[in-house]
């Protein structure tokens, strides 16, 4: 049985926020929401989360998780008083073990914790993930003996000139037997600078009973890197940025600078995908083989098909884009658009709840909103549908074949049957019928003897 308790109570105040910090985000997401993520990799028997700064709101961001248990810790008197507050949530028995992680530690990897696992047993009830870094300070610094066995961990500031140059540090991880955790927890005390209960303090006790304490590593640094104010954040999220970037290309992705990518959330990728500089993706976006992203794109939930184009600066959100669509530069596809195979939608143009059909286009300067637009369909600049009529949004139906001329406005609800042409500069409220020509217009004239004001003199 496996018991994870995730401390997240604290306040964060070098944050400088109003905030609880675990909600702060790293790639586009809560701290708290990436190691929950990563525990559940470890299929839990319990998840237990320790709150006390910010509970509620806390609470509300996880509301739709119902494998949960919050534990409030409060007053917040350090974090072994934070892991005595769970102990009533522990399964226990026989074979039970508890890992303690932490909701501003978010990166660490599942393959990391497996082994923090492993290492823990039965020779050693007590585990612990240790680092050595080339600037330790800040950090609790573990102890050795001469046999090199670990005797205890002491904390920066109760720590002597001779211990604080160990490199050896504690991230504060761990992984125990259950009913020693628990035993050891109901011993700890507050005699240290900070008046505090530390659960490193375990270690030392675990000892004491003559119990070995095992330590195993992380892959990398930045696994156990924690955030204590903005400019952490900052530096973990270009970390993440990093190893995501990474990832992309050692799946053949090719990125045009993978320092200026930023992934909030999933992206999936096909063969000979490329992603120029600056590129945003949030959400779940998929991207097919062969498609390529322009700088400065913007893409939030959407699917992106083989071989289509997104250019430069054009922003995307719950839409999908069929296979060799194009759309861009400076395109803006909303909630609900669906673009068929070679469809374009080209400069400032911005499509909303619509179907575009295959081979049909919008090159430049329009509104689509509510509208269904069949296929080799040709809609000019200028040209809007006009879907809101204050109360209701109403749709636009455009057969196959149709041209919308220039400047034009489709008053919904209104159909334009196939292979009908919209004049420029009409405004539409009825029916087009199939093959003609519909337009309304005011008659041109020229008004002879007008001339132009002239500005009056100066005085």
């Amino acid at each position: 049985m496996l018991n994870v308790v995730i401390l997240a109570a604290g306040l964060g105040k070098r944050m400088q926020s109003d905030l609880p910090k675990v909600l702060h985000p790293i790639a586009g997401r809560p701290m708290l929401a990436h190691i929950l993520d990563t525990a559940r990799q470890l299929q839990p028997d319990r998840l237990v989360v320790v709150v006390g700064h910010g509970t509620e709101q806390v609470k509300a961001a996880f509301s739709d998780a119902s494998d949960i248990t919050f534990v409030v810790q409060q007053p917040q008197q350090g974090t072994g008083h934070a892991v005595q507050q769970t102990v009533s949530e522990l399964t226990t028995g026989s074979g039970s073990r508890t890992l303690v992680l932490y909701g501003d530690v978010p990166l660490v990897q599942a393959a990391t914790l497996n082994q923090l696992l492993q290492t823990q047993g039965k020779d050693a009830p007590l585990a612990i993930l240790t680092e050595v870094l080339d600037n330790p300070a800040g950090y609790g610094r573990i102890l050795r003996n001469d046999s090199d066995a670990i005797t205890g961990i002491v904390e920066e500031r109760d720590a002597t000139t001779r211990q604080k140059a160990i490199t050896e540090v504690n991230t504060g991880m761990l992984c125990a037997d259950t009913a020693l955790l628990i035993d050891w927890l109901s011993r700890l005390d507050n005699r240290n600078a900070q008046a505090e209960y530390y659960l490193t303090d375990i270690v030392g006790l675990a000892v004491a009973d003559n119990h070995t304490v095992a330590a195993s590593h992380p892959a990398t640094t930045w696994e156990t890197q924690g955030v204590n104010s903005r400019l952490q954040q900052a530096q973990l999220e270009r970390a993440l940025q990093a190893e995501l970037a990474r990832r992309l290309m050692d799946q053949g992705v090719t990125l045009a600078d993978p320092a200026r990518t930023d992934v909030r959330g999933t992206l999936s990728c096909g063969r000979d995908v490329f992603i120029d500089v600056g590129c945003i993706f949030e959400g779940t976006v998929t991207l097919g083989d062969g498609v390529r992203v322009g700088p400065y794109a913007v893409l939030r939930n959407v699917t992106v098909d083989n071989d289509a184009s997104i250019r430069a600066y054009s922003h995307l959100e719950d839409a999908r884009v069929g296979v060799a669509a194009l759309v861009g530069p400076y395109a803006r596809l909303r909630p609900g658009t669906v673009l068929a195979e070679r469809a374009q939608v080209g400069n400032f143009v911005e499509v909303k709840n619509s179907r575009i059909g295959a081979d049909s286009k919008s090159s430049h300067l329009a509104y689509i909103g509510d509208a269904e637009v069949g296929e080799r369909v040709n809609i000019g600049a200028g040209a809007i549908t006009c879907n809101y009529d204050g109360a209701n949004k109403n749709q636009t139906i455009i057969e196959d074949d149709v041209f919308i001329g220039s400047d034009t406005q489709l008053v919904a609800p209104v159909r334009i049957e196939r292979g009908a042409t919209i004049g420029a500069g009409t405004t539409l409220t009825q029916d087009a019928p199939e093959g003609r020509l519909t337009l309304s217009r005011a008659q041109q004239k020229t008004v002879f003897g007008w001339t132009r004001p002239r500005p009056r003199p100066k005085s």
